[in-house]
């Protein structure tokens, strides 16, 4: 998942630094405002498919009136590309590099409502934030919010000791991706502007959807291990005001309705 704006990695000497690591532990902290002035968070201890997550993500947006942070988890290996994402591209991709099966066979593959492009799914920890149009911070631009999550899972990484960093801006990339690195993604394979890194490596991204009722952002968290805790200090960065609670029935009830309708049928998955 990425953002619009394509960016790359300059780490100085001084983050590599104790002062640079004991400044975003204490000062750094000190001096952030939280996104969010109250926060719902919504941890998903069940496993679900990959057309019910993303029906579920999209159920909250219609219903929520608060900001909301959900984590989630697959039920199996799944892959998912953004809104305007090629299947065809998609399967011809995942056919090179496994001959044997067809993309369809060889994993839950599902299309996101929200844009960037090929994201693997299964060991990471996926969160979706939902903005009600009536909280303020719908009003910030979409980089706005991508950086200041980002920066919340920064903080978050180093408060339980793994330094981590955003990346900044890059020069374009003017070589042809392989097909192999296109698999790979974008995504996960090219930083973007306020990715998070850790060893100059990208652990996290995400991508958005702007509505009239709300925003949503989708974000998967990988290549690194969370220490128990790892979510609730990151809704705390987002929020000092948060309440655990669970999803009700009623959103998960008109979640099944939208994966029936859109992200489980073909139509959805093979519109580009």
């Amino acid at each position: 998942m990425s953002s619009e704006v394509e960016t790359s990695l300059d780490i100085s000497d001084l983050r590599n630094s104790k002062r640079f690591l004991d400044s975003a532990r204490n000062g750094e902290r000190q001096k952030s405002h939280p996104l969010f002035s109250t926060l719902c968070v919504y941890t998903d201890i069940n496993s679900r498919s990959a057309a019910a997550n993303m029906a579920i993500d999209e159920a909250l947006l219609e219903t929520a009136s608060r900001p909301v942070i959900r984590f989630y988890r697959w039920d199996h290996p799944a892959l998912s590309f953004g809104y305007f994402g090629k299947f065809a591209e998609v399967e011809n991709i995942l056919s090179e590099r496994l001959p044997r099966r067809t993309a369809v066979e060889t994993c839950d593959i599902v299309r996101r409502w929200t844009g960037g492009g090929i994201v693997f799914h299964g060991e990471d920890l996926t969160y979706s934030i939902v903005i009600p149009a009536s909280d303020p911070a719908f009003c910030e631009s979409s980089m706005s919010v991508y950086k200041k999550v980002h920066l919340a899972i920064q903080r978050t990484l180093m408060w339980l000791g793994q330094r981590a960093d955003l990346a900044v801006e890059k020069t374009p990339n003017t070589q042809r991706p392989t097909p192999d690195a296109q698999l790979r993604n974008a995504c996960f394979a090219n930083p973007v502007r306020a990715d998070v890194l850790l060893n100059g490596r990208k652990i996290a991204g995400a991508a958005q959807r702007h509505t009239r009722r709300g925003f949503l952002q989708q974000g998967s968290i990988q290549n690194v291990e969370l220490a128990p805790g790892f979510e609730t200090n990151f809704a705390e960065q987002l929020s000092k005001n948060y309440e655990a609670r669970s999803i009700d029935d009623q959103v998960l009830e008109r979640a099944r309705q939208i994966a029936v309708q859109k992200y489980a049928t073909s139509a959805w998955l093979r519109r580009r």
